[in-house]
């Protein structure tokens, strides 16, 4: 009886399973709303804005000056909707996890009009081309925390993992298994195949070679290099018990090289003649942030982007088979002392349970909702839903650039074998995720699949 009393209590009292409270609260009223069109749940968005530039007439026309959004109050109606909603859902989170509504709330207020200052400076035409919000979010936290510090008030709302934990069980109603079909096999081979075989090698290099004695870390590296950057380094993190410092020194070494990447790869793409459709397979299997990868698949054409895209969906899918196997393989190797028989209820306890609700959105989603509502309702709510999912990871960003200090990470980068296991790692992904791609869609063997 007891036991089942403190199963029950981990339910509504654990940051984990609060993370999937809230992400299906947010998914059934998006999804309500949509469906019946009896009110609008849509966050608050932002158009993007110039600062002086000289564009075309076309690029001009697209634009909305940042003074008439700012002047708008349909803009600070969604403003105060969206800071209502995330508000009151995490403060009911951070209630049952037993900590004070009234220190909280008010850090949250401050943290989300940082949010909001992040959104605008990302917004801006130039800025929104070549660096995403992230990387701005990243910078604001850090230009805070190293200079003038983060204020003792403003830290109960520093909580990255809450935040980004729960913008993965949203994001999971946008990763639909119909993707697998429209790429095939080609997606498959390139997306899964590969995978693996990065965070083997990564991990053989980081503990053998490389000989990193923080194993969590290592794993945490190899999964952000493979998979999808921040949102697999959360996950495996998690199943790994990796340390906070430890993540945050991962998520920013992942950011950095994902904008190096995002700008450089394109234009090595175009240089060697590599047709559009294998150029953007090759980013949506290397490029580490999805919002990276189509910026990046764009730059070479309509074709190469949904490629990319494509690809870089069909590997998200692999965030929670990896945090599942994570766990295991900790729970009964790792950390397994001699002696210790590691049974079911270990790995279960060690297994992050935000991946279950991302599992149950992306399985909702695609064979529920789509074939009953059909693909455009299906695409209409997550409109909806991805406003509110990046809230929540620019928080997770914002939080991330508070709660780390240049000092620690040059602490942690002592030696730098953190960075070149990135480096060698990822250089690694690239030329095994070209071999796939070549093999794969070269025309030489397969024939090339069309993308409409």
């Amino acid at each position: 009886m007891k036991e089942n009393n403190k199963a029950k209590s981990k339910l509504f009292s654990t940051e984990d399973w609060l993370a999937v409270w809230i992400g299906f609260i947010v998914i059934a009223v998006g999804a309500v709303a949509v469906l019946t069109g009896a009110f609008d749940f849509s966050a608050l968005s932002f158009k993007t804005w110039a600062c002086g530039e000289k564009l075309t007439e076309a690029a001009a026309s697209k634009l909305v000056p940042l003074g008439t959004q700012l002047g708008s109050w349909a803009f600070w109606g969604k403003a105060l909707l969206t800071c209502a909603v995330l508000c009151v859902l995490f403060s009911i989170g951070v209630k049952l996890q037993g900590e004070q509504i009234k220190k909280f709330a008010p850090a949250f207020i401050v943290l989300f009009v940082l949010a909001i200052v992040v959104r605008l400076i990302s917004a801006e035409y130039t800025l929104n081309r070549y660096l995403e919000w992230a990387f701005w979010a990243l910078i604001v936290g850090l230009l805070i925390s190293n200079t003038v510090g983060v204020p003792t008030w403003l830290k109960p709302a520093v909580r990255t993992e809450f935040y980004i934990k729960t913008g993965l069980v949203i994001m999971g109603f946008s990763v639909l298994f119909s993707n697998i079909a429209k790429f095939g096999l080609y997606g498959l081979g390139i997306a899964w195949l590969v995978t693996p075989i990065v965070i083997i090698f990564m991990w053989w290099l980081g503990t053998k070679v490389l000989k990193i004695d923080n194993k969590p870390l290592v794993i945490t590296m190899a999964s952000a290099t493979s998979v999808c950057g921040t949102s697999a380094a959360i996950a495996t993190g998690a199943a790994s018990n990796c340390k906070k410092t430890d993540l945050a020194m991962v998520i920013s070494i992942s950011i950095i090289f994902t904008i190096l990447m995002m700008v450089l790869e394109p234009v090595l793409i175009k240089a060697t003649g590599m047709s559009p459709i294998m150029g953007g397979a090759l980013i949506g299997g290397t490029v580490d942030s999805t919002g990276a990868v189509a910026v990046a698949g764009s730059a070479l054409g309509g074709e190469a982007e949904k490629a990319a895209v494509l690809v870089k969906m069909i590997q998200n899918i692999l965030i929670g088979f990896i945090a599942f196997f994570v766990a295991v393989f900790f729970a009964t190797r790792v950390d397994k002392t001699q002696g210790q028989k590691v049974g079911a209820s270990e790995i279960w306890t060690r297994f992050p349970k935000f991946i279950i609700g991302f599992f149950v959105a992306s399985l909702v989603a695609s064979f529920i909702i789509q074939p009953l509502c059909g693909a455009d309702q299906v695409s209409a709510i997550n409109k909806v839903l991805d406003q509110y999912k990046n809230w929540c990871f620019v928080l997770a960003f914002t939080s991330i650039g508070l709660d780390t200090n240049f000092k620690e990470i040059a602490k942690q980068l002592k030696g730098g074998k953190i960075l070149w296991l990135y480096i060698i790692g990822q250089l690694f992904n690239v030329v095994l995720t070209f071999l796939a791609v070549w093999l794969l869609l070269s025309g030489v063997i397969f024939p090339v699949p069309a993308l409409s």
